[in-house]
């Protein structure tokens, strides 16, 4: 490649010394010394080529006066370099990794982070003295006075609306200490419930992170207790990030979940989907029997909004319409003007394909085939801002402006019901 020989061998010393190869690093004062481990005939080709070179070159200064060789190694010197992020590898460790960069110890960290708040949670039911089958799940303390995330169904049956406390409630920590807990708030709907324990020193607790930015195939981690195996921990990825309850079969009102891979199983159930940066984006409620790695979690931002609900109401308010709704999109809507020509022309919306008879939405006058554009005054493209847009307003009416066939466009006013959790 190289028509001059001595160039050649000198760009080669060069690259050994760059990449530091087979080098053995010697920290000096104002330089760091390279040495480099050579065969004999790169040592001749090498003290060869530096034969004649300009001795005053400031470029060329490790080698002035011919390129010295010592014991069966050749010797230079190059600028400091910063060892500071060197592990033990040879590899930069995390610390030059921006959010979210999966490096050798990011579940580690991520893991510690949220490990010694992530706890063992056992109900015991007794029935006329009989001890029944115990139920066990997992839970995350998110402040040092002992407030609880857990699962539902680990601490409560639900009749009707009311939840009933499956029995005595243990919680044991990371660190062996047991506690007696007592259920605060439990939500059917939502399978998400608040557990309270007391101590006398400050608990350690994780922080919540969001849920809203998380995308497919970032990298998660699960921590919880299966089959009571304390101080488990599975990692994965976000397979999906809005699963909806319908796409799992699942009827009664509208749930949108975080699909993972990560390994869950009997007793992960309440325990904390997290981030790389060790925040709580999610609480682990279910998997598919069925399949390995289809595993589900609420989202953390939906648990924010029900612990609200708690604070404010004692319970979660969900207003219902009694309509089934479905978000266009451009496709979508193509599609439906190739069946019917009288499709209104909207490029965005709410399609309502089914109205419950007797529902609020019913007796407001709306009808299969409208399209929801305006809500309380604001334009909507998704259930979502809908939802968002009535909170937990319950009997407050809201103006609702729908398009239908042959572009007709209607205002509707609609006083919505608190959902009834068994529906």
């Amino acid at each position: 490649m190289f028509r001059n020989p001595r160039r050649a061998a000198l760009l080669l010393a060069a690259g050994a010394v760059a990449a530091g190869a087979g080098g053995l690093l010697d920290r000096r004062e104002s330089a760091t010394a390279f040495t480099i481990s050579v065969s004999s005939p790169l040592r001749r080709l090498l003290s060869a080529a530096s034969t004649g070179l300009p001795s005053r070159n400031p470029l060329l200064s490790p080698w002035q006066g011919g390129f010295p060789i010592r014991n069966s190694f050749a010797s230079t010197s190059a600028s400091p370099i910063n060892t500071s992020n060197q592990g033990s590898s040879g590899n930069s460790d995390d610390s030059r990794c921006g959010r979210g960069c999966l490096g050798r110890d990011s579940i580690a960290n991520a893991a510690a982070a949220v490990g010694p708040a992530v706890v063992n949670i056992s109900c015991v039911p007794e029935t006329h003295g009989w001890v029944l089958e115990k139920s066990i799940g997992s839970g995350t303390i998110i402040d040092p006075d002992g407030t609880i995330l857990t699962c539902a169904h680990v601490v409560a049956d639900f009749q009707s609306r009311k939840a009933v406390i499956r029995g005595k409630v243990s919680v044991t920590l990371q660190d062996g200490r047991e506690f007696e807990g007592h259920v605060l708030n439990a939500d059917r709907h939502s399978d998400i419930a608040v557990v309270k324990i007391k101590s006398k020193t400050p608990l350690p607790a994780a922080r919540l992170g969001s849920s809203c930015n998380i995308r497919s195939g970032e990298h998660v981690v699960a921590l919880g207790c299966p089959l009571s195996l304390q101080n488990t921990v599975t990692a994965g990825i976000v397979s999906c990030v809005d699963r909806k309850s319908s796409d799992l079969g699942l009827g009664g009102m509208r749930r949108e979940y975080l699909q993972t891979d990560c390994a869950i199983n009997m007793g992960n159930s309440g325990g904390p989907l997290v981030n790389l940066d060790g925040e709580i984006i999610g609480v682990n409620v279910m998997k598919a029997w069925p399949a390995d790695g289809l595993g589900f979690a609420v989202p953390v931002d939906s648990i924010v909004k029900i612990m609200e609900h708690f604070k404010r109401n004692g319970r979660v308010v969900r207003p219902w319409l009694g309509l089934k709704m479905l978000d266009l999109n451009p496709m979508v809507i193509a599609q439906l003007k190739e069946r019917s020509s009288s499709f209104p022309d909207v490029r965005k919306g709410v399609l309502v394909p089914m109205v419950t008879p007797g529902s609020p939405a019913d007796r407001a006058g709306f009808a299969p085939g409208d399209v929801v554009v305006e809500f309380d005054g604001k334009p909507v493209e998704s259930i979502k801002e809908i939802i968002d847009i009535m909170g937990d307003k319950v009997g407050v009416p809201f103006e609702v402006v729908v398009k239908r066939a042959k572009n007709i466009s209607v205002t509707l006013t609609v006083i919505p019901e608190e959902a009834d959790a068994s529906r």
